[in-house]
């Protein structure tokens, strides 16, 4: 009598990995997403003097940095959110 061979019914396959959460393109949404929130704490950076006895509040209250910067820092977040819960085209 000949031995069958017995397979499993699921057969493991090593090169298959199990599936990421975030596809390439949501990575590439957080990416950007950091990106302009940095650039938005970039911009909100300065504000110093030359002489430390003198304030100048046109410096330290821009607009660049009280209206501007923290626009784009939440424009930033509202990238990585979209990123977060985009789903990817290939299941």
């Amino acid at each position: 009598m000949k031995s069958k061979k017995i397979t499993p019914a699921i057969e493991k396959d090593k090169t298959n990995f199990p599936p990421s959460l975030f596809d390439r393109e949501n990575l590439v949404w957080m990416l950007a997403g950091v990106a302009v929130i940095i650039l938005g704490f970039i911009l909100m950076a300065g504000g110093r003097s030359e002489d430390p006895n003198v304030f100048n509040p046109d410096e330290v209250y821009s607009s660049r940095r009280i209206t501007l910067a923290p626009i784009i820092i939440i424009l930033g977040l509202i990238i990585l959110i979209f990123a977060i819960f985009r789903h990817p085209k290939n299941p």
